[in-house]
């Protein structure tokens, strides 16, 4: 009975030991972080100072990768942020099985910018009269995943300045960080509760307004021309709608112009539109590329 009683137990803590190591170790995380997953995120918040750092995770035995992480270690050494090595376990849990490739890093989130923190010394250049400015504005984009490209297209071309407006519209997080690449880590994000209020004031002080439909027949009282048409020879704001509806009629109204992009062939019905943040990319080039001939 002892031998039996014995097995019994053996075969118990087995299985005991089995179901912890299936358990994550649960990380006790500091009161108002949250959890930046992918090299790119973490490498640029560890190098930017935006967000205050509380302790940056990485896979033990990094394999392929032990190069990058042991720049990470520098990295966070250097900011004083502490470096725990940990399993491909822990890390999954910790960002919630996104795709992390082997860093996350804990640390306060970022917020949008109000438009009257923007920096005062551009209004210099601004005023300047063969400055070619652009404005990307975005009406209640709310896929983190659209946000992060969009942002990441904006910085890329040569976009002055992203304005959201707050309603309805995803915030700045982790999976925002990661699409954008890191774009996000390093470019400022302005919010407005007033959209129409600062379209009408920026047209005022001599600003084009720029709309973008996908289905020109869509569109009243606004002329609509195709993106390759577009000539623009002061400071320009383009304003791109939500994923599904577009821009709001009351939006639309304050355009000056709606832009489309010509389709390279007959559509079939039903995939007649662009994915918001590829449309937002193509009539960006488009733009930002006149932006280049003519120079600053």
């Amino acid at each position: 009975a002892n031998r039996e009683s014995w097995s019994w137990r053996e075969d118990d803590f087995s299985k005991a030991r089995k179901s912890l190591e299936r358990k994550p170790l649960s990380i006790e995380r500091t009161k108002g972080s949250e959890i930046l997953f992918g090299i790119a995120p973490c490498s640029l918040a560890l190098s930017q100072s935006r967000r205050d750092l509380f302790r940056l995770f990485l896979k033990e035995n990094s394999g392929s990768r032990r190069l990058v992480m042991s720049e990470f270690v520098l990295q966070a050494t250097a900011r004083g942020v502490p470096v725990h090595h940990v399993k491909r376990r822990e890390l999954d849990a910790l960002c919630r099985g996104q795709v992390h490739q082997g860093v996350c890093l804990e640390a306060t989130p970022l917020r949008f910018k109000s438009l009257e923190e923007a920096e005062k010394p551009d209004l210099g250049d601004e005023e300047s009269p063969n400055r070619q400015l652009i404005w990307l504005v975005l009406e209640q984009i709310q896929d983190p995943m659209n946000l992060g490209a969009l942002l990441r297209s904006a910085y890329f071309l040569g976009v002055d300045r992203v304005v959201t407006s707050q309603r309805n519209s995803c915030p700045l997080t982790p999976t925002v960080s990661k699409a954008s690449s890191g774009a996000m880590e390093v470019f400022d994000v302005y919010s407005t509760d007033d959209l129409r209020g600062f379209l009408k004031a920026k047209t005022a002080e001599g600003w084009e307004v720029v709309g973008t439909v996908s289905q020109p027949e869509d569109v009243e009282n606004v002329p609509v021309i195709s993106c390759l048409e577009f000539q623009w020879n002061k400071p320009v704001i383009i304003v791109i709608g939500s994923e599904g509806d577009g821009l709001s009629l009351e939006t639309q109204l304050l355009c000056h112009r709606m832009l489309a992009i010509p389709p390279g062939r007959a559509l079939h019905p039903g995939i007649e539109s662009l994915n918001v943040s590829v449309a937002t990319g193509i009539l960006l080039h488009s733009i930002c590329s006149q932006k280049l001939k003519h120079g600053d």
